[in-house]
């Protein structure tokens, strides 16, 4: 794997640009209005954080650019390619080969062991067992894993199955990585370990797109996006001297 395939050059295309994203829900006949007008661009090897209060939009805005949704109208282009009108096994296909994904609550397979959950993304793509097997142990390895690879999940403790799903969202080497409140489940030692990882994976070049509703973990990273009922009320960067953001009004 190539840790570093994502440049953290700001001068290049936007790795993610997304103009004018709606996104409505309809409930009990009730329109909801999840995302209203959103623009924004990330770059290759930005560290983002995603926040705001809950029915703020910060996880239907996620799932959009995680492809695991499509807008109700707006653009969305991923690595120059408008990826809002595809169907869901177009959508199926980008998530397979070009994201990565870790969940607060790991979603890992019971049945599997270790490196067999580290592979998941590789059988759909037809990797080879022995590159695929490969892969998985040097992954393992990568998140401190090495000594429990044939260990299932529930011989795991919550860190350690989060290091797990750190590794499958790396195994298609993919163009960005979303984590979902990746440390909610987790005690503050581990919290801590756990963004250890995500930091070093930003240093080496990839780009991570994090929701959290923790000031403390925003910091963590570059820049803060700032939800409010379906808007985008701030876009900050926490370093400004390495990419100064553009700080908004409130309800512009």
């Amino acid at each position: 794997m190539d840790a570093t395939s994502g440049s953290s050059s700001r001068n290049g295309q936007p790795i993610i640009r997304i103009e004018g994203i709606h996104k409505d829900y309809f409930l009990e006949g009730e329109v909801v209005h999840a995302l209203r007008g959103v623009d924004t661009s990330i770059h290759p090897g930005e560290y983002v954080a995603v926040m705001g209060p809950s029915g703020s939009g910060k996880s239907t805005l996620l799932n959009v650019l995680g492809c695991l949704d499509r807008p109700t109208r707006g653009s969305y282009y991923l690595g120059g390619q408008d990826v809002s009108h595809l169907d869901d096994d177009e959508l199926s296909e980008i998530r397979s080969r070009r994201l990565g994904f870790i969940f607060q609550s790991y979603n890992l397979i019971a049945q599997l062991n270790v490196l067999e959950n580290i592979e998941v993304p590789l059988f759909y793509q037809g990797v080879s067992p022995q590159e695929s097997r490969e892969r998985a142990v040097t992954l393992a390895r990568l998140v401190g894993l090495e000594d429990r690879v044939l260990h299932r999940s529930s011989q795991l403790s919550g860190g350690q199955q989060q290091r797990v799903a750190i590794a499958r969202s790396l195994a298609n080497d993919p163009l960005v990585i979303f984590a979902d409140e990746p440390t909610g489940n987790l005690d503050s030692a581990t919290e801590e370990e756990i963004l250890e990882i995500l930091g070093d994976l930003h240093k080496e070049g990839k780009t991570v797109v994090m929701v959290t509703h923790e000031d403390r973990i925003a910091h963590r990273t570059e820049r803060v996006i700032r939800l409010h009922d379906g808007k985008v009320i701030s876009d900050r960067s926490e370093r400004p001297e390495l990419n100064p953001g553009t700080a908004l009004e409130e309800g512009a």
